[in-house]
Formats: structure tokens, sequence, C-alpha cells
């Protein structure tokens, strides 16, 4: 085999200090994990859930052995759709992950006389899904209505598909969904496609995200949620219009080539976001950390943050620095993984910290104190 160029790669990357690795398992040692997207510590207490999960579903497969087109497993599946539809008011279809879901729902979509205008920052599940579709897009500066607004007009001989994500995953800030839906007043004919898969199971009053908090559900067309986050189990999902569910079934690829999730975690899922709804405490108390966070670190380093959520980056602004001060934090006990290329543009390199509602205030303190002592050492 000639692998020289790919090991030349590789080598590349680790002179950059941006080498992936994947991390043995942490999970046996008394660590304060910040790099995990359980927001609500559902995931970190499954345990404690089991019997009573067994004890309810006690007949869901492990095994689908079958897309959703083919599978005769399908109960589990469509009691989880029920009930997500239920608390949208929409058709839901499931997807075995957010990936999954973007790239099927955007090369779907990508019809001729059909044009999708993202945020600049929007997720790479969206990108990929944009270029394997070859769909005609342009991008709108982040969090900019004026910019979108631009596009819009521009394109008003066209299908327009406005695609954006309502927190972001690297900087945690939030969008203006709500100017955003207002646009659709002088623009009846655009598609809102909203990700919420950083929002689902934190924000609103049931945890169904920004679109439930900001009051506008039934103005977004396409809304997206993940399975694997604050609700602790595997998979995503689309809440939609009837037609679009239909027509997701028939022309979604990701959907139609690919074996369903298993019966056992539909059922799962079902199970913690039956939980996850009655959160409302720990969201209080996540949203009541997550802002002492933030403004402690603007402290550290005298810089603003867009944060406005859970989700709190540190910028370093160099890969060999962040990998630095990661490892310091590892050192003290705290898992804080560094970002650096290409999951962020360079000099962008940064700490992400992901605060979860099962953390305590006096663990807050402990990872501040182990910051400025992490950037005080070189």
């Amino acid at each position: 085999m000639q692998l020289k160029e790919y090991a030349d790669i590789l080598e590349r990357f680790d002179q950059e200090s941006r080498l992936r690795v994947i991390p043995q398992d942490r999970t046996s040692l008394p660590r304060i994990d910040m790099t995990s997207n359980d927001y609500l510590g559902l995931g970190a207490a499954w345990n404690k859930f089991m019997p009573e999960f067994k004890n309810r579903y006690p007949d869901a497969s492990f095994s689908s052995s079958a897309s959703r087109l083919l599978s005769a497993r399908q109960d589990n599946h469509l009691n989880l759709e029920n009930l997500l539809g239920s608390l949208y008011n929409k058709e839901v279809l499931l997807f075995n992950s957010g990936y999954h879901a973007n790239v099927g729902i955007i090369q779907a979509l990508a019809i001729p006389g059909t044009i999708f205008l993202c945020d600049k920052l929007v997720h790479a599940s969206m990108i990929d899904g944009l270029k394997l579709s070859g769909a005609e897009y342009r991008r709108w500066h982040h969090n900019d209505v004026a910019s979108l607004l631009m596009l819009l007009e521009k394109n008003r001989d066209k299908r327009c598909i406005v695609a954006l994500e309502s927190v972001y995953s690297m900087d945690g800030d939030i969008a203006p969904l709500k100017e955003i839906v207002d646009l659709k007043k002088d623009y009846p004919e655009m598609i809102l496609y909203v990700d919420e898969a950083h929002a689902f199971g934190t924000r609103g009053r049931q945890g169904l995200g920004v679109a439930e908090e900001t009051g506008v559900i039934d103005q977004i067309d396409i809304l997206v949620g993940t399975l694997g986050k604050a609700a602790a189990s595997s998979g995503a999902f689309v809440a939609t219009h009837p037609i679009l569910k239909e027509y997701f079934v028939n022309c979604s690829r990701s959907f139609i080539f690919s074996t369903a999730l298993p019966p056992v975690n539909a059922a799962w899922s079902h199970f913690m976001i039956i939980n996850m709804l009655r959160m409302t405490k720990e969201r209080e108390h996540l949203d009541q950390i997550s802002r002492r966070f933030r403004e402690e670190l603007e402290k550290i380093s005298g810089k603003p943050i867009d944060s406005r959520s859970h989700i709190v980056p540190f910028l370093i602004g160099d890969a060999s620095e962040a990998l630095k001060v990661a490892t310091r934090l590892s050192l003290k006990g705290i898992d804080a993984l560094p970002i650096r290329r290409p999951t962020v543009p360079e000099g962008g390199e940064r700490i992400r910290f992901s605060l979860s509602s099962d953390m305590t205030d006096q663990q807050i303190d402990y990872v501040l104190e182990a910051l400025k002592d992490a950037i005080a050492d070189k």
C-alpha cells in the first residue's frame, strides 16, 4: 500500500499540535468532565434509571436489523416520534445522528430553484450536506440579521432556505431567532431551518430549546434536535410539516439507506425525554453556574465572551499553547480539551468548557482557580 502521503499529513498535524487521538475511558476516575455534552447530568447518572427503564420497556430489542423502511420492529421508534410530535405540535422523523439528519435533510431539499442561506458558523454537518448535494448556497455574517436580509432580497426569485443553529457549539452564543422569524412577514415563502442540537434539553420551560424559550416553535419549518447530548441517548430528530416528513422518508438518503437505531435506544430516548421535561430546577442551576463561569472567565482573560449559554470558550489563539493549558488542567483532574484547526480557524484555538447541571459551585470555583494557575505557568 502507498501510505507515505497519509503518514506525512499525520506528521504535519503532530508538528502543528493538532493531531487528534481518541482518549481512554475516564468515567471511573474522580474527575471534573468539561468535555461532555451531558448538559443535564442524565448520562452520568444512567445507572440509577436502569431499574425503572427495564421495568417499563422490558421487550425493547437491541437490534432493528434493517432500515426504517424495512424493519419489522417499529413500535419504540413510533412512540418516540409521537412523543416529540406532541411536544412540538409537528410531525417528527428520527435519524441516526445529528450528522445524518443535517446531511440527509439538506441533500433532499436541494432541488432546482433552491438556495440555502446559511449563518457563517453553522455546523460542519450542514456544510457537508451542502457540498455533497451540490446545493447552491450563500453564507451570511454570523448572527447578523442585516446580512441575511440582504441575501433574502437578492434571491427573491428562488426558494430560500435559511439555515442556522440556535446555540453555537464552539462559541456558545445564541442566534437572534425572534428577529429572524420576524423576517417571514416580508418573506413569507422563506423556509426556516434551525438546528437546536445544543439547546434541546437546556433552554425553554420544558427544555425544547431556544424556539420554546422565545415562543416561536410554530414559526420554524424544520427544527432539528439531537438525542445524544442533554437527553443522554443517541440519534436525532426533525420536527417539521407533514409534507416535509413524508418527503424526507422518500428522498433523504441518510434515512433511507441507514439501518435504524436499535429499538432499545429509541425506548431509552423516550424514557430520558420524559425525565428531562421535568428538570426545570436543573436548567435553572445550569443557567446560574454558566452565567457566573462566563463572568469569571471574562475577568481572567480581560476580554468579553460572546457566549450566553452553558458552552463557554476560553480563547488562546495558538494550538501548542491550548494543548499545554489542557494538559495542565488534566493534571489537576479537569478534562477540558483543546479545540484546534480545522474545527476552528487558525488563531481561534481555545479551551471549550461544557458545563453540566450536576456541577456544584465548589467545582466551578476549583476549575476557575486551576485555569488561572494553568495560564500563569508558562
